[in-house]
């Protein structure tokens, strides 16, 4: 009932020929090796919140699942390979929003936006194809709020940083994911193939995210937590991703 992303030798391959950053920033960070690992309060955060959420979400995701089996067929979920640790993948589940295409890799640009179903456009939009992310979570793979799930072939071109932003699980939403998804999007919605989305996202989207998930990492609190997910529910719900200053409407 899943479709499997599998990264193949020639894919990684092509990919190690496009553009990559030179992560120079990171070199002279003496505070980065000071990150600490993921708290035990987190982590139980993690589970209390998505036992309370599944409670009314589990009929959600049931009848989606139906509509998604009657409207579109097999597979339901697209499970993904994602990296949980610098060493260690999980599958990550999401509700199978495109097309299938054989072949298919990389990062989701203009070249495959034929591929979104109408259903799946608005499983998008209300964020209803990243409920199986809930079951990501109780496993203890992902949190609610932390980097989001990177694979393999980048954590091995940029151990250092990931050994760093690794350190919190990969989160459904995250201070990176706040401030800077609207922009990701615009650059690549102009991409129009695989080879220019994934040069745009490693030569331009990537670095400005890392640099994010650091800054998160080193003032990660139950607070900054919270505050993330309230801004993310006030996206979802008002599309509204500018936090408001005071004093200005």
């Amino acid at each position: 009932m899943t479709i499997h992303q599998d990264w193949e030798k020639a894919d990684l391959a092509r990919l190690a020929t496009l553009p990559q950053p030179a992560m120079s920033w990171f070199k002279g960070d003496g505070d980065a090796a000071q990150v600490s690992a993921m708290p035990v309060s987190k982590r139980l955060f993690d589970i209390v919140l998505a036992l309370v959420l599944l409670v009314p979400l589990s009929f959600v995701i049931a009848v989606f699942a139906l509509i998604l089996l009657v409207v579109q067929g097999r597979p339901i979920f697209y499970a993904a390979p994602r990296m949980v640790t610098p060493t260690r993948s999980f599958t990550h589940l999401k509700f199978r929003t495109m097309l299938r295409q054989d072949g298919d890799f990389g990062v989701t640009g203009a070249h495959k936006a034929w591929r979104i179903t109408p259903l799946g456009h608005f499983m998008r939009r209300t964020r209803i194809d990243e409920l199986p992310q809930l079951f990501n979570i109780l496993k203890g793979d992902m949190s609610f709020v932390g980097p989001r799930p990177t694979i393999r072939e980048y954590v091995d071109r940029y151990p250092v940083v990931y050994g760093q932003v690794l350190k919190s699980r990969p989160g459904v939403t995250g201070l990176a994911t706040l401030v800077y998804h609207r922009h990701e999007d615009k650059i690549l919605r102009r991409c129009k193939s695989a080879e220019a989305t994934e040069a745009a996202y490693a030569g331009r989207c990537l670095p400005t995210k890392l640099k994010i998930d650091l800054i998160y990492q080193k003032n990660r609190t139950l607070g900054l937590d919270l505050w993330i997910l309230w801004r993310t529910i006030l996206v979802v719900v008002y599309k509204d991703e500018r936090p408001r200053r005071r004093g200005r409407n």
